[in-house]
C-alpha cells in the first residue's frame, strides 16, 4: 500500500466519521427514511468501485502526474511554471474540471444514466457522497488523469487535490447544521451542505444547479448558482421521482439501473 493510499484512507475515515458524528449530534433535516438500507447500498457501491478501480486503473491520476513530470508533458512543464505556482493553479483548474464533468453528466444522456444512480438516494447524508456507479468512477478517473497530463500537474498537487475533493464531497453531502450566517459567508468561496442539497432536489430546475463540490465560484460564474430551494430546506423532497420504490434502490438494482430507460428527468437530458 503506497503512502498516497494510506494518506487518502486516513483522511477519508476521519472526515466520514466526523461528519457522521455531527449528523447525529446536530442534523440539518429530520430523517425521512430508514438509514440502514441506504447505508448498505452506498457503502457497498463505494467498496465495489474501490476494489475495481484498484484492480484496473489503480492510482491513475498520480501515475499520470508522475509520467507527465518525467516526460515534461503538460502546459505547466512547457511553460516552466514554478512548482508552487503550478500547484496552486492546478488545484483551482482541476476543481473547475470536476465542475465541468458534473455539468456534462446532467446533459449527456449516457452519462446521466450512470450519474442518476447518485441522485436516486431518497435522503442526503455523508454516505451519499459514496453512492456512485463503478463505471462512473472509472470514467472519472480517466477524465481526471487526462487533465493532469494536459496541465502537467505536479504529483503533490494531485495528491492534495484528491484529498480536498474527497473531503469536500463528504462534507457537502452531510446532513449537518451550519448557522445561516456562517453558511452565507462560506458560500462566497466554498460549497456548503445547504447549497449542494438543492442539487439533489426532485425539482428539475434545482437539480440542474449548484454543481460544485469544493469551490462555489464556478456556479456563480456560469449562472448555475441557486441560493435556496423553492419549498425550504425542511420541506424539500430529495431523489428522483422515477426511482422511489425501495426495491429499486438496493445494490443490484442500482448496478443495472443505467440499462433502464425512463422518462426525461432533467431539463437538458432526453433518453
Amino acid at each position: 500500500m503506497t503512502y498516497e493510499v494510506i494518506l487518502r484512507l486516513g483522511v477519508f475515515v476521519v472526515i466520514l466519521g466526523g461528519c457522521a458524528l455531527l449528523e447525529w449530534l446536530r442534523p440539518r433535516r429530520r430523517w425521512r427514511c430508514a438509514k440502514r438500507p441506504r447505508w448498505v447500498a452506498n457503502l457497498s457501491l463505494t467498496l465495489l468501485s474501490t476494489v475495481l478501480a484498484r484492480l484496473t486503473l489503480g492510482a491513475f491520476a498520480v501515475t499520470a502526474a508522475v509520467w507527465a513530470g518525467e516526460h515534461g508533458v503538460g502546459v505547466f512543464n512547457w511553460l516552466d511554471v514554478p512548482g508552487w505556482m503550478a500547484s496552486g493553479l492546478a488545484l483551482v483548474l482541476l476543481d473547475g474540471a470536476i465542475w465541468l464533468q458534473h455539468w456534462f453528466s446532467h446533459r449527456v444522456p449516457l452519462l446521466w444514466r450512470l450519474h442518476r444512480v447518485h441522485h436516486t438516494d431518497p435522503e442526503l447524508d455523508v454516505t451519499t457522497a459514496l453512492r456512485f456507479h463503478p463505471l462512473e468512477i472509472g470514467l472519472s478517473l480517466l477524465y481526471k488523469a487526462s487533465f493532469v497530463v494536459l496541465l502537467g500537474v505536479p504529483v503533490a498537487a494531485v495528491v492534495l487535490f484528491e484529498l480536498l475533493l474527497n473531503a469536500s464531497a463528504l462534507f457537502t453531502h452531510a446532513n449537518i447544521y451550519i448557522p445561516r450566517s456562517l453558511d452565507r459567508r462560506l458560500r462566497w468561496l466554498f460549497c456548503t451542505p445547504d447549497m449542494h442539497r438543492i442539487h439533489h432536489s426532485v425539482i428539475a430546475e434545482e437539480t440542474n444547479s449548484n454543481y460544485g463540490f469544493c469551490l462555489s465560484i464556478w456556479d456563480r460564474l456560469f449562472a448555475t448558482y441557486r441560493q435556496q430551494p423553492q419549498v425550504g430546506v425542511e420541506s424539500m423532497q430529495l431523489g428522483l421521482r422515477e426511482f422511489t420504490d425501495p426495491d429499486q434502490l438496493g445494490v443490484l438494482p442500482l448496478l443495472v439501473q443505467p440499462l433502464k430507460q425512463v422518462e426525461q428527468r432533467c431539463r437538458h437530458v432526453a433518453d
